[in-house]
């Protein structure tokens, strides 16, 4: 109670206008993936979580704009996963760029200035060059295990001097700055990194805002400030060196009480990712944290191996979505915190996304609480008394493992009965992956982005396509999508392939749930934002500083 008044004070005394930011402390951040830690340091290891555990260290060509975000005023959250509009980027190690017509190219003028800093063993401190970027780009071009096609549209990319890089295209591809300017796999590298060992995160050395500077799995991953940072931070006209802080810890932390009890206690700053089941019990122990509601950037489904029967049979397919009350889910599991029908297209992908609502019957019809079809379609199939089949869940995601019961209970009711396969992440990963997985997958996988999303679920030899979907003639269309230039166009043809796809049923499509960021009031310039790119927040906690007046009368 005496907190909570001496917060009460506080907020009276603090003044209506901007406040200048302070600079130290440490920022201790619960991030959205609170309950796993690294996969891996290397970017040509092409690990999913790699830009959220580099990207405080590691730069790329582009970068969301903050100074475009909700809080500043624009249109941006910039929480998905990895969707940056077009107007919403900004150049981080590019300047600028350009486009040429004959030959078909991007050429991208870098910032000149910027320094790889010191790092004993490791590199003397240099000045970043266009040869970084060749030398990083070529390197995850030739990754063994590099997504099948993914820059296989570029033709080379090459130095015209010192701080120019020239990309020529063999063909146009929608997602060119996406995948070699600010997607998953596009992080700039000193090639002295490479020969010192890459994989080893005691040699990682970075432009970026932070580095990395202790790592112990499972627990905690540390970052120190780069007080050689080159970028700022604009605050009521005046400019301020970045980073603020000191020190950015992400912390670890597999059980949810646990994450939740370090919150109220104020050992987080911030909790990214908290589901409505905890919030009203949060908000009365701790009623001064502040909140973001947002929509879940990852859609939760059921995958069903259409290389195997059952699923081959869409009818099989169809029957288990009918079988299973999504409404239902939404209102009683949810707690009305989940939209019934936001994947693999998000509603914040403005143009891209079509509400139910606009959707034909047939794909309405799969949303629909219909037990007595389920069971005439089984029957057809020739499975009148249902069947068996094994379900993967990974036992890092809690709402997945509180959830599948559930949805295993409305298909007994059609005969159908799930052997639930608990796996640990690594395992559960590496099943998917090696196309090892189950006849049943069940998992949240990122929306990522409108394009992304249709490629990555639906066409064959792609990493997160647990279902093996393997049409040509779809695959042609998705080919034909990403040549096409004209975006009015490209929109129209993502929602009719988004549309076949829901109709045929690979997945139990299942509700998208809200979630929920806390954080406390001493923490300043945020607003819940969570990344810049594909899963990349260095530039967000960059900007962030803690208020250590307020944190001591407020009692921490």
């Amino acid at each position: 109670m005496k907190r909570l008044f001496a917060f009460a004070a506080l907020l009276l005394a603090v003044p209506a206008q901007a406040e200048t930011p302070h600079y130290g402390g440490n920022l201790e951040i619960g991030t959205v993936n609170a309950t796993i830690s690294a996969l891996s340091f290397d970017p040509a290891d092409f690990a999913w979580k790699l830009n959220h555990d580099t990207g405080l260290y590691f730069e790329t060509l582009f970068a969301g704009d903050l100074d475009k975000s909700i809080r500043k005023g624009g249109k941006f959250s910039f929480k998905p996963d990895a969707w940056l509009p077009t107007e919403s980027i900004r150049g981080e190690l590019a300047e600028s760029w350009e486009w040429t017509e004959n030959p078909l190219a991007v050429v991208i003028h870098l910032r000149k200035g910027i320094m790889w800093p010191a790092k004993p063993g490791v590199m003397e401190s240099r000045e970043f060059t266009a040869d970084d970027v060749v030398f990083s780009l070529n390197r995850q071009n030739a990754s063994p295990k590099k997504v099948p096609g993914y820059l296989d549209f570029v033709e080379k990319f090459e130095a015209r001097d010192r701080y120019t890089v020239v990309v020529p295209m063999k063909e146009y591809n929608a997602e060119w700055d996406y995948r070699f300017g600010w997607g998953y796999y596009s992080q700039i590298i000193p090639k002295e990194l490479v020969a010192a060992g890459i994989s080893n995160w005691k040699n990682a050395v970075g432009t970026g805002p932070f580095q990395i500077t202790d790592y112990v799995q499972g627990n905690a991953q540390t970052y120190s400030k780069n007080p050689n940072y080159w970028d700022k931070e604009k605050i009521d006209g005046a400019e301020y060196k970045i980073p603020f802080v000191d020190k950015v810890t992400y912390r670890i932390i597999k059980d949810e009480a646990t994450q939740h009890a370090a919150l109220r206690t104020g050992k987080l700053d911030i909790l990214e990712a908290i589901r409505w089941q905890a919030v009203d019990q949060i908000k009365k122990s701790a009623p001064q944290l502040k909140w973001s509601k947002w929509l879940a950037m990852s859609g939760i489904y059921l995958s069903m191996r259409v290389d195997q029967k059952p699923f081959d049979d869409i009818r099989v397919r169809r029957a288990l979505n009918m079988a299973v009350n999504k409404a239902e889910i939404v209102k009683e599991y949810y707690g009305g915190n989940a939209e019934l029908f936001a994947f693999p297209q998000h509603p914040e992908y403005t143009g891209y996304f079509q509400p139910l609502a606009e959707m034909p019957a047939s794909v309405k019809e799969l949303f629909e609480f219909n037990p007595d079809k389920a069971k005439k379609l089984l029957a057809e199939a020739g499975y009148p008394k249902g069947f068996t089949f094994k379900t993967q869940v990974c036992s890092c995601a809690p709402d997945q493992m509180d959830l599948l019961p559930l949805v295993a209970g409305y298909l007994e009711e059609i005969g159908v009965k799930i052997e639930i396969q608990p796996m640990e992440y690594g395992a559960f990963l590496s099943a998917m992956t090696t196309q090892t997985n189950a006849a049943g997958y069940f998992m949240a996988n990122g929306h990522t982005n409108p394009t992304t999303t249709i490629r990555k679920n639906f066409v064959p030899g792609q990493v997160w396509n647990p279902s093996q979907w393997n049409d040509p003639a779809f695959s042609a269309r998705v080919a034909e999508m990403y040549r096409t230039r004209d975006e009015p166009t490209r929109q129209k043809m993502i929602k009719e392939m988004t549309v076949e796809m829901l109709d045929k049923a690979p997945y139990l499509w299942l509700p998208t749930p809200y979630v929920f960021t806390a954080w406390w009031p001493w923490v300043k310039n945020y607003d819940g934002e969570l990344r810049v790119g594909a899963v990349k927040p260095g530039p967000v906690y960059a900007r962030i500083w803690i208020d250590q007046e307020m944190k001591k009368k407020m009692g921490f």
